[in-house]
């Protein structure tokens, strides 16, 4: 029976339980995948073009003189660009991925009582569905190389290898042809991806410590370009870059918070997935490159909805929105009731 004084803490906060580090570019040979601890970084290099005016311009009461003086003149530009050395067709992206315990738990709570309710709901969904749903999904995305994003499109062949460490050395390992799991359902999953979820479900319980070094080949060519995150850059000055690439000690690489997003993009259970498949678990359904929220508060299916009506009016949502809710503490974040 729901408790009616109970209301949501306003300092409530969950530290994320999938916490990768960020991936590093390498370069080298795609039959030399035994030495790819000697193969070379990726660097990030500048580079100045000469480009033309192609962005839509405001015709409508302008001088056409100067729209004409506007079209034509050229656009300056500076760029960070990285790509493969002439001598390497194959792309190493490297990261380790440490699976915590203790989802559902708040690393800050100012009312036990609301803790103790919320304990108490987690406990229930460990019991009745278990992780076992989540760990095999965020399995799913690290076989499939999700996490390489623009890296993986075209590429010609595509190898991960996860091994499972302890005491500093591969206990277990698994190796996948990425191109052969799907990006878009998690049905059908092999044996290998099976086991790798179990792993992380097994983690994610607390029964064992487990940390993956997740290590990717891609094929894509000689000299070609490769894709690591783009800074955010908000206080431009005049003159500056266009685009700036990540880079970590200059290696290029990947932002955790981006392999996070690819390793979380599991949730299937939104208004309109048979179309456009799984978008990563986010509170409001968001997908940013898409500027829209797929989880609405209008139709309570978005994250407070779900957990207020969970914890605090007992009003047990369907299986897969449980899925849905307890995959966004997994993820992590501040969801206080603060004013």
């Amino acid at each position: 029976m729901a408790n009616e004084t109970l209301k949501t803490a306003s300092v409530l906060a969950f530290e994320r339980k999938l916490d990768p580090s960020d991936a590093l570019f390498y370069a080298g040979d795609w039959d030399d995948q035994a030495n790819s601890r000697n193969w070379q970084p990726v660097s990030i290099i500048e580079k100045s073009v000469r480009g033309t005016i192609s962005n839509r311009l405001k015709t409508k009461d302008q001088d056409p003189a100067k729209l004409d003086a506007a079209i034509e003149n050229p656009n300056l530009q500076t760029v960070d660009v990285a790509a493969l050395p002439a001598d390497a067709d194959t792309l190493k992206v490297s990261f380790t991925l440490r699976v915590l315990p203790g989802a559902g738990t708040p690393s800050a709570c100012n009312s036990g009582e609301y803790q103790d309710k919320l304990q108490s709901v987690v406990s229930q969904y460990v019991s009745k569905a278990g992780f076992s749903t989540l760990a095999q999904r965020y399995a799913a995305n690290l076989a499939n190389g999700r996490f390489l994003w623009r890296n993986r499109v075209g590429a010609e062949a595509v190898t991960v290898n996860v091994a499972r460490m302890s005491n500093g050395s591969a206990s277990e390992t698994w190796s996948f042809n990425a191109l052969d799991v799907s990006l878009r359902n998690f049905e059908n999953l092999s044996t290998d991806v099976q086991t790798l979820g179990k792993v992380i479900e097994s983690g994610l319980n607390g029964e064992q410590h487990v940390l993956l070094q997740v290590t990717a080949f891609v094929r894509i060519g000689a000299a070609q370009e490769v894709f690591p995150s783009q800074e955010l850059i908000l206080d431009r000055g005049r003159g500056d870059k266009s685009k700036t690439l990540y880079q970590v000690k200059d290696i290029a690489g990947i932002h955790s918070q981006k392999l996070g997003n690819a390793i979380r993009t599991v949730d299937t259970w939104y208004e309109g997935a048979d179309d456009l498949g799984p978008i990563a678990v986010e509170p409001y359904g968001s997908v940013t490159t898409q500027g829209k929220a797929y989880r609405q508060p209008k139709q309570k299916m978005d994250f407070y909805n779900l957990l207020d009506a969970w914890v605090l009016k007992d009003k047990e949502p369907d299986t897969e929105q449980q899925h849905f809710v307890m995959a966004t503490l997994i993820r992590g974040g501040v969801f206080g009731d603060a004013g």
